[in-house]
């Protein structure tokens, strides 16, 4: 997540220690996402994912409720002392965004939505239009990513992973531009697009997974080559360093 406000800042040239609370607040407002989602798929949980917290009997449901509730209050509070009402313009319709996903709105652009306007929160004090291409392009990648985690559970036909394997390569080239950015744009293509790929070739459920796990934990690179792009490579490396760290992390803890 701190990674989408940091391109959102480098695009507009706009990169202060308010990016740092903006990124915190960002941090926040997933969290509370996720535990949302938790909360509003406890139902469906019990049959299709058993061992997650709440039908698992780890978190009452009205504990993952108001955690969320609390999380998403904190965010938008802590935007706003970080951004002020700028940042607050964002913020608020990017909570009610999250919130809309998680309470039925379960639409593909409805979950890149919010990632794009998480790039645009961090683009709040400067010059937005700056931010529109990579807001967009981070549109595009969580919109595939969405697409695939509809088929995590039953499999999908060979079609999907083909069409998100485009996407996939249509959203590296607008990441490059520069030899570091292309170099990062590549390697978010390798890392996200060789699952797809083994999907594309069997379309399990397995393989599916396989490639919602993969764009998840490479978003970084591509985040790290749009902030490379628009001028700053060495954050933009850094930034990206962030998601070899991720797949590690993933082998303990969930990214869903």
């Amino acid at each position: 997540m701190p990674g989408d406000v940091i391109a959102g800042a480098a695009a507009a040239n706009d990169i202060r220690p308010r990016t740092a609370g903006l990124a915190g607040a960002s941090v926040l407002l997933y969290w509370a996402g996720m535990a949302a989602n938790d909360w509003a798929d406890r139902d469906i949980d019990v049959k299709e994912r058993p061992e997650r917290p709440i039908p698992s009997g780890r978190i009452p449901a009205a504990a993952a409720l108001a955690l969320a509730a609390g999380l998403t209050g904190a965010a938008v509070v802590g935007a706003g002392l970080a951004g002020g009402r700028k940042a607050l313009n964002i913020a608020v319709p990017l909570a009610a965004t999250v919130w809309a996903y998680d309470l039925g709105a379960r639409h593909p652009g409805v979950m890149a939505a919010c990632r794009a306007l998480n790039v645009l929160l961090g683009a709040s004090g400067g010059d937005l239009k700056r931010a529109v291409w990579p807001a967009a392009t981070v549109f595009a990648h969580t919109y595939t990513v969405t697409v695939l985690s509809g088929s995590e559970v039953d499999g999908a036909t060979a079609r999907l992973p083909k069409r998100t394997l485009a996407g996939t390569a249509a959203v590296a080239a607008a990441a490059g531009g520069t030899p570091v950015s292309a170099g990062l744009a590549g390697w978010y293509a390798l890392q996200y697009g060789r699952p797809q790929l083994d999907a594309a070739r069997e379309p399990s459920a397995a393989n599916i997974r396989k490639s919602v796990g993969a764009g998840i934990l490479n978003l970084p690179a591509l985040q790290g080559a749009l902030i490379a792009r628009a001028g700053a490579p060495l954050l933009g490396l850094a930034v990206a360093a962030a998601a070899p760290f991720a797949r590690r992390l993933a082998r303990k803890v969930s990214p869903t």
